[in-house]
């Protein structure tokens, strides 16, 4: 019964002392696999989010744009999250982000990306303002009743005759003197045959 339970033990201890060795060479493993350097770039900005680094090491970021310092190298210890605007631009420009991990060359990540131009919105069409319509007239309304006696008849144009010197007479004149003249010729006819007749 004493070799078994010793053989027992062994294996006990063996199997205690694997299991430890490989949680250790877990936890040691686990700091270097879990930085997460998540960048990403847009037409207008660039956000940065950094995770699970060392804080017992000095870790170092630093951002540039065409070339120009976006965001001076800064230092960091766990986790480092920021969002940076871009300058404006007409054409596309690179931006470079540099992370220099404290706890070795290999955690560091230097990758560089593409912002592209920002689409400008179109115009959009002015309002169009309505047509002026016509003010409503001022004078009061015509109260007064129709006339309904007519007009007045316009005078004539045709200038009135020069007055001569004659009356409603004259005809009457005119024809006594033709009858006495008509008369004087007969008296005259006659007494030139009596006259005739005697000699």
């Amino acid at each position: 019964m004493i070799a078994p339970t010793r053989a027992w033990k062994r294996s006990g201890a063996l199997i205690a002392g694997a299991a430890l060795g490989l949680v250790g060479v877990g936890v040691s493993a686990a700091p270097a696999s879990a930085h997460t350097p998540v960048w990403t770039v847009t037409c207008s900005e660039v956000t940065i989010d950094l995770k699970a680094y060392s804080a017992r090491v000095t870790n170092t970021v630093t951002v540039t744009a065409d070339g120009k310092d976006l965001l001076p190298t800064q230092e960091f210890g766990r986790e480092f999250s920021k969002t940076l605007q871009l300058p404006e631009h007409k054409a596309e420009i690179e931006v470079r982000l540099v992370v220099k991990a404290g706890d070795g060359d290999r955690f560091s990540r230097d990758e560089t990306k593409t912002a592209p131009v920002c689409e400008s919105p179109e115009p959009s069409e002015p309002p169009q303002e309505p047509e002026p319509s016509e003010p409503p007239s001022t004078e009061p309304p015509n109260t007064e009743p129709p006339n309904s006696e007519a007009p007045p008849a316009p005078a004539p144009s045709t200038p009135p005759l020069a007055e001569t010197g004659g009356s409603s007479a004259t005809p009457l004149i005119a024809g006594a003197a033709a009858a006495a003249a008509a008369a004087g010729a007969g008296i005259l006819v006659v007494t030139r045959r009596r006259r005739a007749a005697r000699g």
